[in-house]
């Protein structure tokens, strides 16, 4: 959530820095402004309502000490007058408070200033790319195929229990997502990073901190009867482990990597990108997430870049990373970096990993803070990134490796798998 003080100060900023995101936020600006004006004119009629009050609480002590009750009388019926006033204004200003805080909610984060115009995934800048592309044997499958041919991957028996985009490894398939899962939390443990290993429903609150909710709230799975939500991704209850405290400046920056399933509803999606496991309900990935001061926010966002691009390396997978426009941005994102790696059999690029910088938006909800050298309290910037999503890795190695022997297990993997092929 943008800080009020700085729409209050910078309206037209906001306005023109959010069409950067296709956002036209002039209608919700002046609507913030206008319930601010009055929040605060109401505020100060409350605080003279009770300031009256208190004055003449004294002046009846006074009064009654000096024997004259009329006049004690008489300021007692204006003193009942100015409580009835007083709880107007109250009534009034949390009504005021409700409705201000709903549309603040409402307008995104601010894109960082090198973030570019666009609209679309194609109007993304293309910033790095690496990688030898595999040349494959004439009679190369898509993943699909490879994971039913060594039965490594069912996705009808995940129909058969559960339904469409929640697919059943096993074999040498379960082993590898256990390698991986375990390959990213080493490399994680090994950067500095504190394992944790989160819950995987999460309240209201947390979902509202990290900008899910209300953004989000149709893309996520939401157990009504606790009104509970699965998480779509580790960073929710990861980041919510900080919400409401005001953490020490020595200790940033605070860095967690953790391990979990994830769940989203991918409502509208169908047709060819979403087969095999180019897009699925439940997923595994391992999240990273920084607590940063505001000063080294930006080059802590370039050392998680460089952490992903260090993991992309190690499995052998030729990558791009691109800086997101504009009009591809998440709501609470300042700027993100998205990973893709290339799916020879698919002749395509997959996005599995996306890292970004939330700035405040997210502190500001979440009431994050820390005290400066100043001793003033600030709130800080949150950053998190996929190190790395499962699915899209696991189709690329299948479709980059596939040789005559069998499915070729990238060297670094293999002390994790205990396998060098898939056959």
């Amino acid at each position: 959530m943008l800080e009020l003080s700085f729409i209050r100060e910078n309206p037209d900023v906001v306005i023109e820095r959010l069409s950067v995101k296709n956002f036209d936020a002039a209608p919700l600006v002046q609507k913030i402004i206008e319930l601010d004006v009055k929040r605060r004119d109401t505020q100060k009629s409350l605080d003279d309502s009770l300031s009256q009050s208190n004055a003449i609480a004294k002046e009846i002590g006074g009064l009654f000490k000096s024997g004259k009750i009329e006049e004690v009388n008489a300021l007692k019926e204006k003193t009942a007058q100015l409580k009835l006033q007083s709880k107007d204004y109250s009534e009034v200003l949390g009504q005021i408070e409700v409705e201000l805080q709903d549309t603040l909610v409402l307008l995104p984060n601010l894109p960082h200033p090198s973030v570019s115009r666009g609209k679309t995934p194609e109007d993304n800048e293309n910033i790095h790319q690496e990688g030898v592309m595999p040349v494959l044997p004439a009679d190369a499958v898509p993943h699909w195929d490879l994971a039913a041919k060594y039965k490594i991957v069912d996705f009808e028996l995940g129909v058969k229990i559960t339904g469409a985009g929640f697919p059943v490894y096993r074999g040498k398939g379960a082993r590898l997502q256990r390698a991986l899962i375990n390959f990213f939390l080493e490399e994680g443990i090994k950067a500095g990073y504190e394992e944790i290993q989160p819950p995987l429903l999460v309240n209201e609150a947390s979902g509202y901190g990290t900008g899910q909710l209300p953004d989000k709230e149709g893309q996520m799975y939401h157990a009504t009867v606790d009104n509970l939500y699965l998480i779509p991704t580790a960073e929710v209850p990861v980041t919510n482990i900080y919400r409401d405290l005001i953490v020490k400046a020595s200790d940033f920056p605070i860095k967690n990597v953790a391990y979990s399933n994830c769940f989203r509803r991918e409502a509208g999606s169908y047709g060819k990108d979403v087969r095999g496991l180019n897009r699925l309900h439940q997923f595994d990935k391992v999240e990273i997430v920084q607590i940063q001061h505001p000063d080294k926010s930006y080059e802590t966002l370039e050392l998680m870049r460089a952490h992903v691009a260090g993991l992309l390396r190690k499995l052998e997978l030729p990558f791009r990373v691109l800086r997101l426009c504009g009009g591809d941005m998440s709501f609470t994102s300042a700027l993100t970096y998205d990973f893709e790696v290339f799916s020879a059999a698919q002749e395509k690029w997959l996005e599995v990993s996306s890292v970004s910088n939330f700035e405040t938006f997210q502190a500001n909800r979440m009431k994050l803070r820390f005290k400066d050298e100043n001793g003033k309290t600030r709130y800080a910037h949150t950053l998190n990134g996929s190190a790395l999503a499962l699915p899209r890795i696991v189709a690329a190695l299948l479709e980059n490796n596939q040789t005559a022997e069998g499915i070729r297990i990238p060297e670094a993997l293999r002390s994790y798998t205990g396998f060098e092929f898939i056959d």
